[in-house]
């Protein structure tokens, strides 16, 4: 008897920064079964973050087996399951296949994960940046201390040699697929996030890691048995692939511990932020546009803004364009021959809940929130409104006219590429009221949206054709931010089904590509995934009030302003200090 393919159900794994969550869906897309586990993060030091992929898999085994017990499927009828993690650097022992610590002065714990938030390598950066290799265009001019190449230098400079050479390096989500199928396969993603490793095509002339690039970094020995500790050379010792590929199927022992059989195929997974591009940009929704039906013409002018405690913000192109302060272009990632860009601002959602707790009519806020039932956000949006019928005036960034919010608290990452950016404000006043607090917040909102036209319009001006923002994470939930990025960009905003679950879900996808491409067969398309699987989505366009639209544009340009005199007035004083 024939298989019934509709009666198949994927699992995706999405490994965030403290939790494991796990989603079963179906043939059609629809989660049928969601469920999380905390993971463990180790600070043996100030600015160290540490974590182990023991730890990590025990959280993703409890995380199926709840989502799949949810779900009420058989363990039979799953097919495909793929990995999406934190670009965090995973060591593992090329010798025995066992963890290696990462943990100094004494390297013998079960830590082997060097999370991405930690900043140990703060002079290695400085080091590569210092070259001015052309692999750094690939970052956008400069790498940052989140990256994995600076971690894979600082372990070098403390480990005992002959620990540091038998060390394998893995991308996270790299390392899970490895632990669940026992395949010494890579995925482009996470070669490329290691930043040595220049792909085909464009201006390159050879694919491959940069041997004088690691030389002049002090790790050329990085190169010995053709760079088997970073992953090999392709077509010798080394098999990458683009996300959702075919890797292989569970192990018994994997296939044991989450619950599930060998018969599920394992597709090559993503970093997390990419496969929150896959579970966003595919929302059905009309755009007007005059294209085929499965829109896979238009997918490079999608903006996908994935926005949480940071925010990324990835676009995809048939062309190799470089922009200063975005990531990539990213050849292979996603779709083989097409190009990923990742901008992001290091701290959106982070920066909300600094800006509101510093505030000292917090308290006050909270107590009130707490007595209206609603979380102190909502509660300060409600404030806003509000407030706005009590002046009689038509939208709320009226009451915010003359308060202007620069907030790159933690550096800027997205288009200036400064880490010695900070913060700002005019019109700050000695009111501690509720109604201060509301102002204060909604400066932070304003000042996300006018940085995200920053990000889109620098990558416009570089060659992309960005025309629509597709934007799901936990921030979509905030109405008043979601309308002033749709009407500072001028854009529409579509937020997918899923918007809490679209990584999670971006990831299924790529399980259910999996499955397709196993036993030797060609696998379906990943926007053909994407379009199958994604479910309607939800369009909220830009303001049409002339007023606000004028209001919102001298608010950008005063941004702009605020943004670059910082720059000035720092090299003013630097320049006055040197004697000049």
């Amino acid at each position: 008897m024939p298989e019934d393919k509709q009666a198949y159900h994927y699992i995706g794994v999405d490994v965030g920064t403290g939790s494991a969550r796990a989603c079963v869906i179906d043939f059609q897309g629809n989660i049928v079964g969601l469920a999380s586990q905390d993971i463990r993060t180790w600070q043996p030091y100030p600015e160290f973050y540490e974590q182990s992929t023991a730890n990590i898999w025990d959280s993703i085994s409890i995380a199926v087996k709840q989502a799949v017990r949810q779900s009420g499927v058989s363990p039979s009828r799953i097919r495909g399951l793929a990995f999406d993690a934190t670009c965090s650097l995973s060591v593992m022992s090329r010798e025995t296949n066992n963890p290696v610590s990462v943990s100094s002065p004494h390297f013998n714990n079960e830590c082997n994960v060097i999370l991405w938030l930690d900043h140990r390598a703060v002079d290695e950066t400085k080091k590569i940046n210092a070259t001015g290799h052309s692999v750094l265009q690939y970052v956008g001019g400069s790498m940052s201390v989140e990256m994995e190449m600076p971690k894979i230098m600082w372990l070098k400079n403390h480990m005992d040699p002959q620990m540091f050479r038998d060390c394998k390096f893995y991308d996270l989500a790299d390392a899970l697929t490895h632990l669940a199928t026992g395949q010494e396969t890579r995925s482009y993603c996470s070669v490329i996030c290691k930043q040595g490793y220049l792909p085909s095509g464009g201006e390159n002339t050879q694919e491959g890691w940069q041997i004088d690039f690691l030389s002049s970094i002090g790790l050329e020995d990085l190169a010995a048995d053709d760079f088997i500790q970073l992953g090999g050379v392709k077509g010798q010792n080394g098999h990458y692939l683009s996300a959702g590929h075919f890797v292989g199927h569970l192990t018994e022992n994997a296939a044991a511990e989450l619950g599930l059989t060998t018969a599920v195929a394992v597709g090559s997974g993503v970093i997390d932020a990419y496969a929150g591009w896959i579970g966003t940009v595919g929302a059905k929704v009309d755009l007007g546009l005059e294209c085929s039906g499965d829109q896979a013409e238009h997918v490079a002018r999608r903006l996908a803004v994935v926005a949480g405690t940071s925010t990324c913000h990835l676009a995809m192109s048939y062309d190799e364009i470089f922009v200063s302060g975005v990531w990539g272009p990213y050849r292979d990632v996603l779709f083989p021959g097409a190009y990923l860009a990742e901008g992001g601002q290091s701290a959106t959602g982070e920066l909300i809940r600094h800006i509101v707790e510093s505030h000292s009519a917090f308290p006050a806020a909270t107590k009130a929130a707490k007595a209206a039932g609603v979380g102190v956000y909502l509660f300060l949006n409600d404030c806003l409104r509000k407030e706005a019928e009590q002046r009689q005036v038509p939208h709320v960034s009226l009451l915010a006219k003359h308060f202007f919010f620069y907030g790159d608290l933690w550096g800027n990452r997205s288009p200036i590429a400064d880490s010695q950016m900070s913060g700002a404000i005019i019109g700050l006043r000695s009111v501690q009221s509720i109604q201060n607090l509301a102002l204060h917040y909604y400066g932070v909102l304003e000042f996300i949206a006018l940085q995200t036209r920053q990000i889109i319009e620098t990558m416009n001006e570089h060659g992309h054709q960005l025309s629509t923002i597709f934007m799901s994470g936990s921030q979509t939930q905030n109405d008043i931010l979601v309308h002033l990025i749709a009407s500072t960009c001028n854009m529409p905003v579509v937020l997918p089904e899923y918007v809490q679950a679209a990584v999670c879900h971006g990831a299924a996808m790529l399980g259910a590509m999996a499955a397709s491409g196993n036993s030797g067969k060609t696998s379906e398309s990943l926007w053909g995934v994407i379009r199958q699987m994604s479910k309607p989505g939800r369009r909220l366009d830009p303001t049409t009030d002339v007023n606000e639209q004028r209001l919102l544009q001298a608010k950008y340009e005063i941004f702009s302003d605020m943004c670059f005199k910082q720059r000035e007035y720092r090299d003013l004083v630097d320049r006055r200090l040197n004697g000049e």
